[in-house]
């Protein structure tokens, strides 16, 4: 008889701040070689994930900042940016405006993951094919996330719109299989200490700036997971909100990891968000 755990004990790599103080950056795909790739380090700790089968209802997009749905995707094919484009999207646009009551979704970039070894250096963020992420981040500070209703809406629609309510939003589904090899875990935003915990991270591109947040260990944070997810689910993970009153969670620290768990053969995991 097969049980399904209800944790998992592994390590997961977290952000160290420069040491001076200074503000922390990585140069992306950066091409001269006397600078620094990047001015911070990465610290491993042993963490144990909590198993949230069985308790999904538990979180949600507003108390923990994540939240899992059952949705098979109409499209299945997921090998071409066109195709993914031309059909996903709209498809995507429909079940977050489903989920969430958005009036209006603007999707901005997707990605295909496929686990293995690291990305060469300066190649950490290129559209298309990616490593999964294997270092705890959020993907958006409120800064960048206003920068991006800027960046990708009419300049006659952002004014009005950064006057109202908006998210930035991650879909995260399997897209062949269900998920074993190198699952995703996302971190209760209850359990973080905004004022200690994260700190902005510079993205530097040779033409523009990003912005996302690292995460510092702490001991206190509450690390979960959904083991197995399969191509029929799809995790929705909060990465702002511009409600900051405290009501809401406002985002959520994530990151892949490895699952001393996982079944000997089971393929690598292979999500697209």
């Amino acid at each position: 008889m097969t049980t399904t755990p209800s944790s998992t004990a592994t390590t997961l790599t977290f952000f160290v701040p420069p040491a001076d103080g200074s503000r922390a950056y990585v140069k992306v795909d950066a091409s001269h070689a006397s600078e620094p790739e990047q001015n911070w380090s990465r610290a491993e700790h042993p963490v144990v994930i909590e198993n949230l089968r069985g308790k999904e209802d538990s979180a949600t997009l507003d108390t923990t900042g994540f939240q899992l749905f059952n949705r098979p995707s109409r499209h299945k094919g997921f090998n071409s940016d066109a195709e993914i484009r031309a059909e996903y999207y709209p498809e995507s646009i429909e079940l977050i405006k489903e989920c969430t009551g958005a009036s209006r979704v603007v999707l901005f970039d997707h990605s295909d993951n496929i686990s293995g070894s690291p990305p060469p250096s300066g190649e950490v963020d290129k559209p298309g094919k990616r490593q999964p992420v294997s270092q705890t981040h959020v993907d958006q500070t409120p800064a960048a996330s206003v920068a991006r209703v800027h960046r990708h809406l009419p300049p006659e629609d952002a004014e009005a719109l950064l006057k109202r309510r908006f998210q930035i939003i991650n879909l995260w589904r399997p897209i062949s299989h269900p998920a074993v090899d190198w699952p995703l875990t996302l971190c209760d935003f209850k359990s973080v200490d905004e004022e200690n915990d994260i700190l902005p991270l510079a993205l530097i591109y040779p033409d523009r700036e990003g912005e996302t947040y690292g995460v510092k260990y702490n001991p206190n944070q509450r690390w979960t997971y959904f083991r197995g997810m399969t191509p029929d689910e799809f995790v929705l993970i909060k990465c702002f909100d511009s409600i900051q009153d405290g009501s809401v969670a406002k985002f959520t620290p994530h990151t892949g990891f490895n699952d001393p768990t996982t079944p000997e053969g089971a393929p690598p995991a292979n999500p697209s968000s």
